[in-house]
């Protein structure tokens, strides 16, 4: 994974896990149940974020790869991979 790409993912979960902390802390306040759902949604997306720029990177570079060295086979069954990930 290049280095940028990394960095921006770490910063990324850091920021949900700051997320995830304040559900917590909402959960125990007591805070009106549609504004904690609002939260959860929110990290839902940002894991989403997070899901997409994995994928990106992976096709981009690692299945990229696979192609150029002639494993048509296994960059064929990680595509395939991906889309069955990416489905659910």
């Amino acid at each position: 994974m290049q280095k940028d790409t990394k960095s921006k993912i770490i910063r990324r979960l850091k920021l949900i896990e700051g997320q995830v902390r304040g559900l917590q802390k909402m959960v125990e306040n007591d805070v009106y149940c549609i504004d904690v759902i609002t939260q959860t949604s929110a990290v839902k997306q940002a894991l989403s974020n997070v899901e997409d720029v994995l994928l990106e990177n992976h096709l981009g570079h690692c299945v990229f790869h696979q192609v150029q060295s002639g494993q048509l086979k296994k960059a064929k069954e990680e595509i395939i991979k991906v889309y069955k990930l990416k489905r659910k």
